[in-house]
């Protein structure tokens, strides 16, 4: 699979990435990285918030001999005192710039490739949030910024005042909302897409999930006739992984796909099923009428 670039950034990474707020421990979480970089992966995604600090500080570990080799993603914004439950949103300018500070200690590194703004409202103070991240790239301290959000009109306001490289949204199979209004307007502007979640919290794995939830207006009696459809469409449950990443990825502002994987098992599989093919125009007329067609209605 051949990289991809990040924004108007010289970053370049390997479509699929690891997305890693899941790691249970130090030592599977060492071992995650090492499956990933052996497959190529390049793009490892964390936040401050993950563990409260813990998760950053693993994968600063795990990284820390293969720096230059690289993207190291992580997330600002939710504050949280350690060792104490909960958190709060409150991304001030002085608060990013000492979470910045607190975040290079943790992942053993004197740069964040990519730092992104973990959420957002339009009631935040956005100018200000701005100057914070731009004053971290004059410092050298991050390479390039982004956000994390499910707000169009939030990314409509980064997107018009800020100089954001990425934004991280959920995206696949079952979560087609971006389609409506986002992916075109940010691909317009050279933004790249991370797309989170393209497994959609494992229904779309060769085992698939076992509980009675649905996924948003997807409800749980949908869910398993779906998966036949698109099992039949990928040719087999073991093509499903594989399906639903082309998909994620075939979008041209769409960077990178970052599955999670809290196991070995997990991550294998999901490896296994790197493709480099494009969706063909046959699987993107049937996946039109086999989906249902998803908006924005709230989180504006």
């Amino acid at each position: 699979m051949e990289p991809r670039q990040l924004g108007r950034t010289t970053l370049r990474v390997f479509p699929v990435g690891l997305g890693c707020m899941s790691f249970p421990d130090e030592r599977t979480a060492g071992q995650l990285v090492q499956l990933a970089l052996d497959a190529g992966v390049n793009f490892f995604d964390t936040a401050d918030l993950y563990g409260q600090g813990t998760n950053e500080l693993w994968l600063g570990t795990a990284l820390k001999d293969r720096r230059s080799k690289v993207v190291i993603a992580t997330k600002v914004g939710n504050r949280f005192e350690p060792g104490k439950p909960g958190w709060s949103w409150g991304p001030s300018k002085d608060y990013i710039l000492h979470a910045a500070e607190d975040s290079l200690h943790r992942l053993q590194t004197d740069y964040i490739d990519l730092y992104q703004l973990h959420g957002g409202t339009l009631d935040d103070p956005i100018d200000e949030i701005i100057e914070a991240f731009e004053l971290l790239r004059e410092k050298g301290y991050i390479r390039a910024y982004g956000i994390s959000s499910i707000r169009p009109n939030v990314i409509r306001e980064y997107q018009r005042k800020s100089k954001i490289a990425t934004l991280m949204t959920q995206y696949g199979l079952l979560d087609r909302r971006p389609e409506e209004e986002i992916l075109d307007l940010v691909h317009d502007a050279s933004i790249s897409v991370i797309a989170r979640g393209p497994l959609a919290r494992g229904w779309l794995t060769a085992q698939g999930r076992t509980d009675e939830t649905g996924f948003l207006d997807y409800n749980a009696d949908e869910l398993p006739g779906l998966r036949v459809q698109l099992t039949e469409l990928a040719g087999g449950a073991d093509k499903l992984t594989q399906l639903a990443l082309r998909y994620s990825l075939h979008h041209p502002a769409v960077a990178v796909a970052i599955p999670g994987s809290s196991s070995i098992a997990q991550l294998t599989e999901t490896l296994n099923s790197l493709s480099d093919a494009p969706l063909s125009e046959d699987e993107l007329a049937q996946l039109q009428v086999i989906l249902k067609k998803q908006r924005y209605e709230q989180n504006r």
